[in-house]
């Protein structure tokens, strides 16, 4: 039944991309996230999913060092974050952002290369380059000169993930990537993420929409407060643990009709 899972059991075991070690974060003495163990091989597309409060935004910021945890470590590519800092790039919620800065799409991108800069040397014409190819990938190229209060929100993200590739990481972490933007975009989202799979690198991505988690992605850490699964999403996005997640607000999983007060 499952043979089509053999070839995966002849691979050699992949490197660990993250680990998370008894990792606890509380706001205020109550816990956000409890007591919770990771381990992410290198080279998967992940999505981080739970109901809202579940603790996806501090997952990432904690794994990012953003957030001091109250106990616990993570560790990226065996080692602390601080030593590994060029090799992760971070996407975080559009909405987090102030749009209203002034500067412009290509300015916002070469930002991304301010990590192998140091913010005292100025970006020069391989920086600018390089910020010039991001947004192409993106589709964002002709919008160079703009300042970013000018963007609709698709664009917005859309400059947000070329700012993350400019920064040529091997881990990209993504807080909500596809919220509120349009139909187009989204497609060019998911095909940008499978490409950087393809090349080997890993996405941690917080995504809220349930019916597009297994068309999307290849592991799923299932999360509410406490860590319910993580694995293939074959193994882990099943309805017994989304029950477990969504404390029974989960319906209708196999059909086409939205998912409990999970989907969009």
């Amino acid at each position: 039944m499952h043979s089509h899972l053999n070839n995966h059991t002849e691979s050699p075991p992949k490197e660990l991309a993250v680990r998370v070690e008894d990792l606890t974060v509380a706001y205020r003495d109550k816990p956000v996230l409890w007591d919770i163990d990771l381990e992410i091989p290198s080279g998967v597309l992940m999505a981080i999913v739970g109901p809202n409060g579940a603790g996806k935004t501090t997952a990432i910021k904690a794994m990012l060092g953003l957030l001091e945890p109250v106990a616990g470590r993570v560790e990226i590519y065996c080692k602390p974050y601080k030593e590994q800092r060029k090799q992760v790039a971070y996407v975080p919620q559009r909405t987090s952002v102030d749009w209203d800065f002034p500067t412009t799409v290509l300015d916002l991108v070469m930002m991304g290369r301010y990590g192998d800069l140091g913010w005292f040397k100025r970006p020069g014409r391989k920086e600018r380059d390089m910020a010039m190819e991001s947004l192409a990938k993106v589709g964002m190229e002709k919008y160079a000169g703009r300042q970013i209060s000018e963007l609709s929100g698709g664009q917005q993200q859309r400059a947000f993930l070329a700012r993350a590739l400019v920064q040529e990481a091997r881990i990209y972490f993504m807080d909500e990537p596809f919220q509120g933007v349009d139909a187009t975009t989204e497609r060019a989202i998911i095909t940008l993420l499978r490409e950087l799979r393809e090349k080997g690198k890993t996405l941690i991505v917080v995504h809220h929409d349930l019916q597009t988690v297994r068309e999307y992605f290849d592991w799923v850490f299932l999360l509410n407060v406490r860590r319910i699964a993580c694995g293939p999403d074959q193994d882990v996005f099943t309805e017994g643990n989304l029950r477990t997640a969504y404390g029974g607000r989960v319906s209708f999983l196999h059909s086409g009709q939205a998912v409990g007060d999970a989907a969009k």
